[in-house]
């Protein structure tokens, strides 16, 4: 949390401005509370493999940007058909690591059978951070276009955004 306050400031006769003006003095103090963030931002090639009828589908994905791999599964999908439940698991090389639990939204491309848009939110569960993001906790998105056309080769592109904090 950052605070600021202002001070106003009577200046000497023979300085450029008139003498008879004051001068308001900003300052920025950073509280010792502050907030430990890191921005998070990037891209995701995910592919998808299906496990059978009635089971999660698994997700494999290799990231570029502030996080470098991602694992995760598609849990359940809500009765809109259009609403995901999943869950990740995302890696960095710095050895630190978070868990969410996401919804994702299919939206269908028009004229693209099996292509849909998809947005997700992720939430990182808490007590769920380790290595060098223990304790960082938070939200963020990501949208990006899936091809779920063929079971045995599903895979998309996603760019994902955010900030988490501790």
């Amino acid at each position: 949390m950052i605070y600021a306050f202002a001070q106003a400031v009577k200046l000497a006769p023979n300085s450029d401005i008139s003498h008879n003006s004051t001068v308001l003095k900003l300052y920025r103090i950073q509280s010792a509370y502050a907030e430990d963030c890191i921005d998070l931002g990037g891209v995701a090639i995910p592919n998808f493999y299906a496990e059978g009828e009635g089971k999660p589908i698994i997700i494999s994905a290799t990231l570029i940007g502030s996080v470098q791999n991602a694992a995760g599964k598609i849990t359940a999908q809500r009765t809109t058909k259009t609403g995901m439940e999943m869950e990740h698991y995302f890696g960095r090389a710095d050895g630190g690591s978070v868990t969410t639990k996401d919804l994702g939204i299919l939206t269908a491309v028009p004229g693209k059978p099996g292509r849909f848009m998809i947005e997700i939110t992720y939430d990182i569960q808490e007590g769920q951070s380790r290595g060098t993001l223990k304790g960082y906790g938070g939200q963020f998105n990501s949208y990006g276009l899936v091809d779920l056309r063929s079971a045995d080769d599903m895979k998309g592109l996603i760019r994902y955004e955010g900030k988490i904090c501790k």
